[in-house]
């Protein structure tokens, strides 16, 4: 592993391999240790982010540049107004969606064969890096929704520490399955 890596890091703190940026989770492996489960949050974290891109600033956006563009009996500087009016909205819808993929893929969760990390956020981070040993327990909630789609909220708490919720996570019962099973090698 250490001979891949080139020593670089990007302005964000993640290695580079090559000409490939490496994940957080892969970034801070030790020797020996190998990732055997990775997941992150579910598609549904961005609904309101495609909901309100979408339906909200880009179909109005499209009506508006097209309406502009349809009619020829408009007065120049209202048409004008009316494409950059149309065009602002369609920049703010994509702005908006890309703000969910931006929060969806800046969270990482991993299992590895010594530990569970989760790391959320990018400009401010939060990681939680538990030693399999020390999971005393993984408690994992769905909604009747989130049976149906595929997601959940998992509680992770240490010996002796406090609970550690992370919500609308991608096949949970998955996740608790692996970290399971990597207890029970380690014991």
């Amino acid at each position: 592993m250490a001979a891949e890596l080139s020593g670089r890091c990007d302005s964000l703190g993640y290695a580079i391999r090559g000409t490939e940026q490496m994940s957080y989770v892969e970034s801070n492996l030790v020797p020996g240790e190998a990732v055997i489960y990775e997941t992150r949050l579910h598609w549904i974290v961005m609904l309101w982010h495609i909901v309100l891109g979408c339906l909200l600033l880009g179909l109005p956006g499209v009506l508006l540049v097209y309406y502009a563009l349809s009619e020829t009996g408009i007065e120049s500087k209202t048409l004008h107004v009316m494409e950059g009016g149309g065009v602002v909205l369609l920049v703010c819808g994509a702005i908006v969606i890309l703000m969910g993929m931006i929060r969806r893929n800046a969270t990482e969760m991993a299992v590895t064969n010594r530990r569970v990390v989760i790391k959320t956020g990018m400009a401010s981070r939060k990681t939680v890096e538990m030693l399999l040993g020390k999971v005393e327990s993984i408690e994992v909630s769905e909604t009747a929704m989130g049976r149906m789609l595929g997601y959940g909220t998992i509680v992770i708490i240490g010996t002796g520490g406090t609970p550690e919720p992370f919500y609308k996570v991608a096949h949970p019962l998955e996740f608790r399955s692996q970290v399971q099973q990597q207890i029970e090698k380690v014991h």
